[in-house]
């Protein structure tokens, strides 16, 4: 597949764009593939066919002296979707680990009520019906 006639154009066009802070296809972050977001073209655009401009790109961004606002941003927040995908993790590995011992739990409790249901079908009444006493014979 040729590239576009424009291409390189393009590519220019985006980073002035996101060098400037004034992404308007990307997140803004200083990477190639945000660059290519913005320009519109395929990521192997950049690494493979202009490496030209992928070098001045990172050129650019060293001149800089650092990371523009967005990408401190979402460096953050990143970093924050990190640190609650791990105490996700923590507690699921938990949960996971408590499910067995549920079980068991589950399994004794249900063994126990059901031998005191038999057990209860099985004991004599404790009440003893009294017979009416018969008159003895030896009153007389």
């Amino acid at each position: 597949m040729s590239p576009a006639p424009d291409e390189r154009d393009r590519i220019r066009a985006a980073m002035d764009r996101i060098l400037a802070g004034a992404a308007e296809n990307s997140n803004g972050a200083l990477t190639i593939v945000a660059l290519a977001h913005e320009a519109g073209v395929p990521r192997n655009a950049l690494t493979q066919r202009h490496l030209d401009l992928k070098i001045e790109f990172y050129t650019r961004v060293r001149e800089r002296d650092g990371p523009s606002e967005v990408e401190d941003r979402l460096r953050k927040t990143i970093a924050r979707l990190k640190n609650t995908i791990a105490n996700k993790n923590t507690e699921l590995e938990q949960l996971r680990a408590d499910v067995p011992a549920l079980v068991r739990t589950i399994n004794v409790l249900t063994l126990e009520n059901q031998q005191l249901r038999e057990a209860g079908a099985q004991t004599l009444p404790t009440v003893i019906p009294l017979r009416p006493r018969q008159p003895s014979s030896t009153n007389s």
